[in-house]
């Protein structure tokens, strides 16, 4: 018997499994051994060359591809054969063949798409993962170039149990590759870069997959980036709003474009497109391991890398979620209140050259919150600040609120105008005043007001005006003309900035910095005054013109704030040029000399000031209205000034040996009759210029203009004005009027201005006091004895009644009656003026 005879069929076929095992490669010198194996596995062993640098056998390439899109089920076993195949040349160095195995997995990859893929990419990416775990580079950069090639393929059905862990953690690994050869180096960074920007497209796209906006996975992937775009070329970032330096890098993955491509380049392409692809709920995935990178390598002093950082995240991301950066940066900055005041500040200059960004998409509550945030640490650092003796610590603190400050104006720039009203409200609702500050922190609530004003100007700068109701609504401006005469002279000049912004409308404020008496040479822009202006001037014009003369008669007025003050009312004068204006504006011209001449607590310096305020805005105001007679008076009286006294035509320059000691010579000074005469001769209403008892105040707004006082025939003598009431009552016996008791002259006025505010305040107060106690006490038979002497109602009604009597019907003539003295008629009961209406 045979020794074939001997062997069962079950041992027959284990001992061929064993020898097609033992003998599976092309070269085998056993060629009945290869015709026994499966014909895939054929195909495969035919695509290798006998010689490794000849390369992949086309032909039989093609051969492979044709079989297996035929029969796609066999797609699986040419994948684990490949498989097989590299493993045992990797382990053999046989660098050749693994190269052409994979060009050969790359090429059934691109031509197979049947939904038995997924088999396949089992075994490919375990052969991916081979290569990457070698130490050679060659076969790591081949790894990641077969990666990319797989994750540029979309594939028919979804693969949830496939996972990515390994080649993130490996593609970042090579991005950090520290090669002693600078090209090999490169090439390793850039075959990581190229691989995460794989996985990230892989993984993205596929929301059955693995998710890739877990923070194990972005703790990776971000640092990786931002270390390559750490070796970045200095780069210009462009501010015309589109993306720092364009996209010149973005480059495809061909020959040419590996060559010229650098790792910083990629590095910003990739975090750009990962950027991009974030949804609002990953947003914080994403910034959070910035913040971590910047800190941990301390980038953020100096801080051009983390502004440049911030530039590519914030022209990446969708529009709509841009604001949520801000938000970000913010939260970390809150997280960081304890860190250098050098590093809050770099944060803070991030924040500002990002946050114009995010203006645009910013609406409704979202403009507050980031307002509120950067105002509370701006509260919170001038309290901390306080406290610190090293000036150096001091000096850092001032820097990163001035950089807060500037935040807020960027970040108001780009806002409409409506919100900027809204901010400016908001702001002056949060700035304390000076009668409310904690006793304890009298210092520290003093530099946040001079900080939130200092706010409110930045955001006045960038306000465009254009309706004076608007810019001014009551609820912003009553607040504001309070500050303004506080104690404290530079919150004075930072209240007057802010108006000038909202005032100027045609870029006057810097040609009436200062007051001139050369009006034409200043070349000024104006336009006629609208109705809504006109409106906004009855109702609030003569009260801003009353603040700032109560602004110049407090004891330490400044030049500054005189300068101040008058470039608010030059601005008044112009942009508000009415025949109401006109009248008042000179009334407060007026009431401005006759505090240089009467104010002796003022510095001689500033009194003379206050003259040439005054003659200044005179002049102004007869150019801004081209009142002919006005103008020539103030030429006349400007003359006489050259002539006799030239210090007073300089501002801000003389001293006390200077002052006249001897007085000022009238025809030096504006005089209230010549004034009168030459509005009357041009055809003005005068009517609100005639002087009545009291300061230049609010109350008296609507005194000057009463039509019930007759005007009289010329104002040379104001002893001619008719204040006794005669002719007003005979004319309408039903109204009682009461008159100033004492004379009414020029010299009355001048002592009323120069009075205290404070004791008119006082005396006034008194006598409401004094008025209120006895109407409140005093019995009403006594009330009604008092005034009975004084009842001008009741005289005038018996008068007529006494001339009266009612004859019978049919009587045309009327008689007067003889009154009866002995009975006391119904209407015989005086009641006192208070109680007649």
């Amino acid at each position: 018997m045979s020794v074939w005879s001997t062997l069962s069929d079950s041992s027959f076929l284990e001992m061929l499994d064993t020898v097609l095992s033992k003998c599976d490669a092309s070269y085998c010198c056993c060629g009945c051994c290869a015709a026994l194996r499966p014909r895939y596995k054929r195909l495969v062993d035919n695509i290798f060359p006998v010689n490794p640098e000849d390369g992949l056998v086309r032909s039989n390439m093609d051969k492979l591809t044709f079989y297996s899109m035929s029969s796609p089920e066999k797609l699986d076993r040419i994948g684990e054969y490949l498989a097989q195949r590299v493993s045992r040349d990797i382990y053999r160095h046989r660098n050749p063949m693994v190269i052409i195995a994979m060009e050969a997995m790359d090429q059934l990859l691109l031509a197979c798409h049947a939904q038995s893929l997924n088999l396949f990419v089992e075994s490919f990416l375990k052969t991916v993962q081979k290569l990457l775990e070698t130490t050679e580079p060659a076969l790591q950069i081949l790894a990641s170039q077969s990666f990319v090639k797989f994750a540029n393929i979309e594939e028919d059905t979804p693969s949830y149990h496939r996972r990515y862990d390994f080649f993130v953690s490996k593609f970042a690994s090579l991005c950090h590759s520290n090669h002693p050869e600078v090209d090999v180096l490169n090439s390793l960074r850039l075959a990581g870069l190229r691989g995460i920007q794989g996985v990230v497209r892989k993984t993205v796209s596929d929301d059955l997959v693995e998710n890739i906006w877990e923070p194990v996975h972005m703790d990776k992937i971000i640092p990786s980036l931002l270390y390559n775009m750490q070796h970045a070329r200095p780069r210009r970032i462009s501010n015309d709003g589109n993306s720092p330096s364009g996209h010149p890098e973005e480059q495809t993955d061909s020959e040419n474009g590996a060559r010229n491509i650098d790792p910083s380049s990629l590095a910003e392409n990739c975090l750009r497109e990962l950027v991009g692809r974030a949804s609002f709920g990953n947003i914080r995935s994403v910034i959070k391991p910035v913040f971590k990178h910047l800190d941990l390598h301390e980038l953020w002093v100096p801080n051009d890398f983390a502004i440049y950082t911030f530039r590519v995240i914030m022209y990446s991301i969708q529009v709509q979620y841009s604001y949520a950066v801000v938000e970000n940066l913010m939260m970390h900055l809150d997280t960081s209140s304890r860190s250098r005041a050098k590093v809050r500040t770099s944060m803070a200059n991030v924040l500002a050259k990002i946050i114009s960004i995010a203006a645009g998409e910013s609406v409704g509550p979202s403009v507050l919150e980031i307002v509120n945030s950067l105002l509370k640490h701006l509260k919170q650092s001038i309290m901390s600040a306080i406290p610190v003796d090293d000036a150096e610590a001091v000096a850092d603190e001032k820097q990163f609120q001035e950089s807060l400050i500037s935040a807020l104006a960027e970040f108001a720039y780009h806002l409409p105008d409506y919100q900027k009203i809204e901010i400016m409200m908001f702001i002056i609702g949060r700035t304390p005043v000076a009668g409310e500050f904690d006793p304890e922190n009298v210092q520290a609530e003093t530099l946040l007001q001079h900080m939130l004003l200092k706010c409110l100007l930045k955001v006045s700068y960038k306000y465009q005006s254009t309706n004076f109701s608007t810019s001014l609504p009551l609820t912003f401006l009553d607040p504001l003309l309070r500050t303004s005469l506080g104690q404290d002279a530079y919150v004075r000049v930072l209240v007057q900035e802010i108006l000038h912004c909202l005032l100027d409308r045609h870029e006057n404020r810097l040609k009436l910095k200062k007051p001139c008496i050369d009006i034409c040479g200043l070349n000024l822009v104006f336009d006629k005054c609208s109705r809504a202006d006109s409106l906004f001037y009855k109702n609030h014009g003569s009260r801003i013109l009353v603040n700032l003369s109560e602004s110049l008669d407090l004891t330490n007025v400044t030049r500054e704030n005189i300068e101040a003050i008058y470039c608010t009312a030059a601005l008044v004068c112009v942009e508000l040029a009415t025949d109401e204006m006109l009248v008042d504006i000179l009334r407060w011209a007026l009431a401005v000399q006759d505090v240089a001449l009467t104010n002796t607590m003022l510095h001689p310096t500033n009194r003379i000031s206050l003259h040439v305020v005054s003659l200044s805005i005179f002049n102004l105001a007869s150019h801004t209205m081209n009142v002919a007679t006005l103008i020539e008076y103030s030429a006349q009286v400007v003359a006489a000034r050259t002539a006799k006294a030239p210090l007073l035509l300089r501002f801000n320059e003389g001293s006390a040996e200077e002052f006249p000691q001897n007085g000022i010579l009238p025809e030096c000074l504006l005089d209230f009759n010549t004034i009168a005469d030459c509005m009357k001769e041009a055809g003005k209403d005068i009517m609100g210029m005639i002087p009545l008892q009291g300061p230049f105040n609010a109350n008296q707004r609507y005194s000057w203009a009463d039509s019930s006082l007759h005007q009289p025939s010329s104002f040379t003598d104001l002893s001619n004005l008719n204040l006794d009431g005669s002719e007003s009552n005979t004319s309408s016996p039903g109204v009682s009027r009461r008159y100033a008791e004492e004379e009414v002259t020029f010299e009355a006025l001048k002592k009323v201005l120069a009075e205290p505010a404070e004791s008119r305040r006082e005396a006034e107060y008194e006598k409401r006091q004094v008025i209120c106690e006895k109407f409140r006490n005093t019995p009403f038979q006594q009330l009604v004895a008092s005034s009975a002497k004084n009842d001008v109602l009741n005289d005038t009604l018996n008068q007529i009644l006494t001339r009266i009597s009612i004859m019978p019907c049919g009587q045309p003539e009327l008689t007067a009656v003889q009154p009866n003295n002995q009975s006391m008629p119904l209407y015989g009961n005086n009641f006192p003026d208070l109680f007649v209406y």
